[in-house]
């Protein structure tokens, strides 16, 4: 997305802080749009499973790009690389690292942040995963000030977004990033010129989004059929809800609710084989399983998982834990 060329202060120096793919279009916006003096971005990490060394999305880009790319170990410690750009604006997105008071108080325009939800709801690491998890109707983005509290800085600017039943942390994500790019783009002009809003947050609203833990990926089949629902699209694509069968682990990728209501069996019985798939009873009723990746294989079709056993009627009334 391009903005009018009238409206934009070019010769503004602007730093950008990010790491993760989700920043990447909000990136190559400024690029687009901006001089954009430096990156700062989290250190090169192992990634995948035989651990190779990897820059993040946002290095990657960067480079593509030639602009100079900046990686800390420690912020707090070692922040002078970034002041010695001399920004005039610091944008940040999803960086991963808590800006230290020397950084905050030096750009002529501030520290601003593109967060992934409508602020102060959702305040945290993992708002996209949180917001289908916890059963959102809407979220969006918020442009706002930074501060040292943690996404409490004033707001700006926001846009939100319907969450459809349809959405997964994945989709969402990818909604999010562009809607990130283009709401950061409208507003910037005005915080150039001096005539943004600045709204303080109401602390008392504030709900927050932790990142996401081992203990948050286990399905709780005493959970209603809505909440289990939620929580493994919630966790789509990555990391992935699961459960326990047999004593080993089923990630479950995909499901929908029924209407089925099942009485004399218990939360986490498998209730029936469908031709998509299998069902299971929650506390309210009834979740199929549509697909599925058993521990050490590829992700499969959850019927294609059912047909694998030699006497797949077997299964029904099995318990998963």
């Amino acid at each position: 997305m391009e903005i009018d060329k009238i409206d934009v202060n070019r010769d503004v120096r602007i730093v950008f802080m990010g790491t993760p793919e989700f920043a990447v279009p909000i990136l190559t916006g400024l690029l687009e749009n901006y001089k954009v003096k430096g990156v700062v971005t989290q250190m090169d990490k192992p990634v995948g499973r035989k651990g190779q060394i990897s820059a993040s999305p946002i290095k990657q880009t960067a480079l593509a790009h030639t602009v100079l790319v900046i990686q800390p170990r420690k912020l707090k410690d070692d922040w002078q690389d970034v002041i010695s750009l001399h920004p005039d604006l610091i944008v940040t997105c999803a960086y991963g690292q808590i800006l230290p008071r020397e950084i905050l108080v030096y750009p002529k325009y501030g520290c601003i942040n593109v967060h992934a939800s409508l602020l102060p709801k959702l305040r945290g690491g993992a708002p996209i995963h949180h917001a289908i998890i916890d059963g959102y109707k809407k979220t969006g983005i918020t442009i706002m000030h930074m501060s040292p509290g943690l996404d409490e800085g004033d707001i700006i600017s926001q846009e939100e977004i319907e969450i459809l039943d349809s959405d997964t942390a994945s989709t969402l994500h990818d909604k999010l990033s562009i809607l990130g790019r283009d709401l950061l783009l409208k507003t910037l002009p005005s915080i150039l010129d001096g005539t943004a809003a600045r709204t303080p947050q109401d602390h008392s609203q504030s709900t927050y989004a932790k990142n996401i833990s081992p203990e948050d990926e286990k399905i709780h089949f005493d959970s209603n059929r809505r909440q289990v629902f939620n929580q493994i699209r919630g966790l789509a694509e990555w990391p992935g809800a699961y459960c326990i069968m047999d004593g080993k682990r089923l990630k479950v990728w995909k499901s929908y609710i029924t209407e089925n209501v099942f009485t004399g069996m218990v939360n986490g019985q498998i209730t029936g084989i469908y031709k998509d798939g299998f069902g299971v009873k929650v506390e309210n009723g009834e979740v199929v399983f549509t697909v599925v990746q058993p521990e050490g294989k590829s992700k499969m079709r959850a019927i294609d998982f059912i047909n694998g056993f030699h006497d797949s009627a077997n299964l029904i009334g099995k318990i998963l834990e």
